[in-house]
């Protein structure tokens, strides 16, 4: 009976406790949102005075809510000012009076879905599309000895790199207008293109190019259009002209006729404006197992200047003024000049490991910081073009930098790639996509810094190289000749302490059979659990030196 009853006391005492504990909680209020500062829309309530009509735009297209909500956003917030001239230039008696649709078109093209401060405005486009689809071009502009931002070359910061609870607002002194029109309507619209405007109709391409896919992974195009005068000095004066040098078939629309091929070779996949031309060394065109070169030269972006036996052929300028077009389906640049596809030789691709757009495009981290691509599961994929074997140890690849740290002073940029390699728990393969490669003959160096003993095996488009690479095994002593008679050689410039570290080993030869982008995969063969760390992959090709050039932190070239 007296353990009955202390059971029952036991029970009340429960009872009473959980009844403290769930109206303790009751009575606890939570804060849903996660900072005090106020959201965009009540930074512009703040500052009526000169964002009503812009408030009265996302008022009326019901978007207020919307950003006065959590979430991470950059809005570019025309004044009023801005708005007005807006209605003046449309013809619009008032922010009512306007068209609905329109309005709804004309804010999504004022917002990314992230947060972009200025540290991310260069010369070209934003790394993020905005809300539209379309992307915003930046630059910067001098006027009266001072200089500030411009974006879409319609409007200029007046204040930027405001920081409210969910995200940033930089405010324009004008209205951002969205393309509404694709390349070949553009360039139709435009006289000076008439000829170019021609070949593309009788190409074919003009269809092509006046195509909006609904598919944002298939819509995007650029054209290298060439202006009638560009044509005209080289003595094109009409597309009579233009088809009686080139149309050696007859029918352009002709895949193996060369004025169908001179439009191709005009034609590149994926949006890149001039910022996204001088990334890299060569660009795929529509020509199959065609690219054309780029470079930055004096600020200025050339295409096909290159030397070949020696001589130097001098490229064709892009116009500077005259490009960066977006269209609803892409961009267009001018060239200042006629050019044609013309054989390639195979060209050294000295590929830069940590030069990929996911991490490119977070500028608080690129050449700043360290950060980590975590795969959530095994069908994420953080990084568009690399992959890797998905196990407990292996779910993050990170990206270093270091200016300081024994593993990142003498990398290129001062960057590399920490690869979680080794039996039983990490990774046992990654797989990288290359740059554009001209079809030919190369022999391939992994460059990396000796730090632990994983063996792997390397593959080219699954083609097993001659050589494995040893991850851990320090560069020996010798010459530059005699190192590479044996497969090795030092691609940094640095003869420092540290500098023994970093390794360039040579695993074999290759023939490349297109002019394209394509797979490495790194297959590990011995090794467990380790760290290891990747700078640069050169394919260079056979009968080119192979030691030089030498790279600088900095990313400088030495011969």
């Amino acid at each position: 009976m007296k353990q009955k009853n202390a059971l029952l006391a036991i029970s009340i005492l429960i009872s009473l406790f959980a009844g403290l504990i769930v109206s303790g909680c009751k009575k606890q209020q939570f804060r849903e949102d996660t900072t005090t500062d106020v959201n965009i829309v009540g930074y512009l309530e703040k500052n009526i005075d000169s964002f009503s009509l812009f408030k009265q735009i996302l008022d009326r297209t019901d978007n207020s809510a919307f950003l006065n909500a959590y979430g991470s956003y950059t809005c570019f917030a025309p004044t009023n000012g801005g708005i007005k001239a807006w209605l003046a230039a449309t013809n619009t008696a008032s922010v009512d009076a306007a068209d609905i649709n329109v309005l709804k078109e004309l804010v999504k093209f004022h917002l990314l879905s992230d947060t972009v401060s200025t540290a991310a405005f260069k010369d070209g486009r934003l790394p993020v599309p905005t809300m539209q689809s379309q992307f915003l071009i930046t630059g910067v502009s001098f006027k009266d000895g001072s200089s500030s931002y411009t974006v879409n070359r319609q409007a200029a910061v007046l204040r930027s790199n405001i920081k409210v609870g969910n995200g940033i607002i930089h405010e324009i002194d004008h209205v951002l207008v969205p393309s509404s029109k694709t390349i070949a309507q553009q360039l139709e619209a435009n006289p000076n293109f008439s000829i170019f405007v021609e070949a593309m109709k009788a190409t074919g391409y003009y269809t092509l190019l006046n195509t909006v896919d609904p598919d944002t992974a298939k819509r995007w195009m650029t054209v290298i259009a060439e202006s009638n005068q560009a044509l005209a000095d080289s003595g094109f004066a009409s597309f009579a002209a233009l088809k009686t040098k080139y149309s050696n078939t007859g029918d352009p629309a002709n895949t193996a006729d060369s004025l169908h091929i001179y439009m191709a070779y005009h034609i590149l996949r994926d949006i890149k404006f001039l910022g996204d031309i001088i990334n890299a060394s060569t660009h795929q065109t529509l020509q199959p197992q065609e690219v054309i070169s780029t470079q930055l030269i004096n600020q200025d972006v050339v295409v096909n200047e290159d030397i070949f036996d020696g001589i130097l052929e001098k490229g064709v300028l892009l116009t500077r003024n005259i490009s960066d077009n977006a269209a609803t389906n892409g961009v267009w640049h001018q060239a200042a000049a006629h050019y044609m596809t013309k054989f390639r030789k195979p060209a050294a691709v000295f590929w830069d490991l940590c030069s990929f757009p996911e991490i490119m495009k977070l500028p608080a981290y690129y050449k700043k910081q360290n950060y980590n691509f975590v795969r959530q599961n095994e069908l994420d994929k953080p990084i568009k073009d690399i992959d890797w074997e998905f196990k407990s140890a292996s779910t993050t690849l990170t990206y270093f930098y270091s200016t300081s740290s024994s593993l990142g002073i003498y990398q290129y940029n001062n960057d590399c790639l920490v690869l979680p390699l080794g039996a039983p728990s990490r990774a046992t393969w990654f797989e990288f996509t290359t740059p554009v490669i001209i079809k030919g003959r190369y022999k391939v160096w992994i460059c990396y810094n000796a730090r632990n003993a994983v063996v792997c095996n390397v593959r080219v488009n699954g083609d097993l190289m001659q050589r494995p690479v040893n991850l851990g095994e320090f560069r020996p002593a010798g010459s530059d000749a005699e190192l590479e008679s044996i497969g090795w050689k030092r691609y940094i410039e640095s003869t420092g302490s540290n500098s023994g570290y970093y390794v360039s080993r040579l695993v074999g030869t290759i023939d490349i059979k297109t002019t394209e982008r394509h797979k490495l995969r790194l297959e590990t063969i011995s090794g467990t659990n380790a760290s290891n760390y990747l700078d640069m992959i050169h394919f260079i090709p056979v009968d080119q030196n192979q030691l030089v050039p030498r790279f600088r932190p900095d990313g400088t070239k030495v011969y």
